[in-house]
């Protein structure tokens, strides 16, 4: 499959891109801009969603207990020095 146009792009270029269209928005007064009601609303959506799969959860969970043991046992070696 062949990139064509912004995903062609560089990603520095992608970024430059996107942020002059978000400033663009923003000037002509067309950009939404959230309420923190309207923020937490859509975080929880997310959440929600994300929560109904149990399997990929538990495996965050798992990722997470096993990055903080190796965090641990870095820092306890780091002390006995």
């Amino acid at each position: 499959m062949s990139k064509r146009g912004f995903a062609s792009m560089a990603p520095e270029m992608q970024k430059a891109l996107a942020s002059k269209g978000g400033k663009s928005a923003h000037e002509q007064g067309t950009a939404h801009e959230f309420t923190v009601e309207e923020a937490r609303q859509a975080g929880a959506k997310g959440g929600k969603a994300i929560a109904k799969d149990r399997a990929y959860m538990a495996q965050i969970g798992r990722r997470g207990g096993l990055a903080r043991g190796r965090k641990g046992k870095a820092e306890k070696a780091r002390d006995s020095d």
